[in-house]
């Protein structure tokens, strides 16, 4: 029975768990993405498109290149394989982790009047489901009848329709049917988007579902703190610690002792140990991988913050930066950015910035430039720019400047 590991072992262990042993196909196929989509067990939904919207950058990172309507068709037609909920934030999860949330959806309800985007209307709730079922999937600006918008709060600024509806979605009395190309949402009735069968299923007691949770997260973390099985699903820590209870009493989580840990960890019994990860890949900012910053922490000694909310005369490293995994490191991070106006449509990978790790290996700017010229070439963009920002710039800048000449 494994008691205790080393740092290198928990890192390997991670990134077998969220499917970085897999090869990446030449084409990837649905049955590619779903076990792919069972590694991570959620994408994180976000609507900044300075690179590639979020949901998708997480299955490249593991796939490879791949036809992005392998996604929608997974999300958004029959049989629906995927759902949005507030699953970890706002999220793609599998549908059979429908009946698992009704416990989150009758917390919502409950929350009604006091929560702080509901409002008490009545009328207006039942007049938009009357509405959603006449017309069929819609976004809130089809249903929004211009009713006035709050001033007040330059963060939000949502009609009552829209709040009503979000109200209606968490609560899930609607779901999400997709999103136009404007990435606004299509809400639906759950009976319309979800299949018949998922919807048949009986909601599991609050201990069970609290359960299959974190027995869901405990696979796509291979080992895990409390913190970390509990940022998954965005459970409470006492909801957490007990299900880790229950799963540890009948052998499913094994504690170990991870070195450099300060809190207990938890191995997945079905967790591998690989000799060896060969990953190269650039990791979203909401990559599964990387959105617990602690635990990115723990695992590589790499700090990490997003920066797109700091006024950027006091970012760091920059608007959108992603961390590269090469082996089982994360060994540089890259500010990028599709510049999809340039050269006439053409389009290029603008890179605003390069920084190396302080152990970053020799081979960093080379392995670099073919991930690169990889992601240029999924997101359909011509050519690649490095700007001399950043200490990894110039080598990586050289090498790019002799692959593209």
């Amino acid at each position: 029975m494994v008691d205790s590991l080393s740092n290198a072992q928990a890192r390997r262990i991670a990134l077998a768990a969220q499917g970085f042993l897999d090869k990446p196909h030449a084409a990837p196929t649905m049955r590619t993405l779903q076990r792919t989509l069972e590694r991570t067990g959620v994408l994180q939904v976000d609507s900044v498109n300075v690179l590639q919207r979020a949901h998708y950058m997480p299955l490249y990172s593991r796939m490879g290149p791949y036809d992005v309507e392998l996604l929608r068709r997974a999300a958004e037609r029959r049989p629906r394989r995927i759902v949005e909920y507030w699953a970890h934030v706002q999220a793609l999860m599998p549908v059979e982790l429908w009946p698992v949330m009704q416990h989150r959806m009758a917390a919502y309800r409950a929350k009604r009047g006091k929560w702080g985007f509901v409002v008490g209307d009545d009328g207006l709730e039942q007049s938009l489901l009357e509405e959603i079922r006449e017309r069929g999937a819609s976004t809130a600006r089809d249903l929004d009848d211009g009713l006035p918008r709050e001033k007040d709060n330059w963060g939000w600024n949502w009609s009552e329709t829209r709040k009503v509806l979000d109200y209606l979605y968490m609560s899930g009395a609607v779901a999400i049917a997709g999103r136009n190309t404007q990435f606004e949402i299509r809400y639906d009735l759950p009976e319309r988007v979800l299949p018949a069968e998922v919807l048949a299923r009986p909601t599991p007691s609050l201990e069970d579902a609290n359960r299959e949770l974190v027995r869901r997260a405990a696979r796509s973390h291979g080992v895990a703190t409390v913190q970390d099985l509990r940022d998954y699903y965005r459970m409470s820590v006492a909801d957490t610690a007990l299900a880790v209870g229950a799963l540890v009493e009948e052998g499913e989580l094994l504690p170990v002792q991870v070195e450099g840990w300060s809190r207990p960890a938890y191995l997945h019994r079905d967790a591998r140990l690989p000799r060896r990860v060969r990953a190269r890949a650039l990791l979203s900012p909401f990559d599964p991988v990387v959105w617990e910053r602690a635990r990115t922490e723990a695992l590589f000694d790499f700090h990490y913050r997003i920066e797109i909310y700091v006024p950027a005369e006091k970012r760091v490293h920059g608007y959108y930066v992603l961390p590269f995994l090469l082996g089982d490191r994360i060994v540089a991070r890259v500010d990028l950015k599709a510049d999809r106006q340039h050269d006439a449509g053409a389009g290029r990978l603008l890179v605003r910035a390069a920084y190396a790790e302080p152990a970053a290996p020799s081979e960093t700017a080379e392995e670099l430039a073919l991930e690169l010229g990889r992601l240029a070439g999924w997101l359909g963009l011509r050519s690649i720019a490095v700007e001399p920002r950043g200490d990894l710039a110039p080598a990586l800048a050289a090498v790019v400047g002799s692959r593209l000449g």
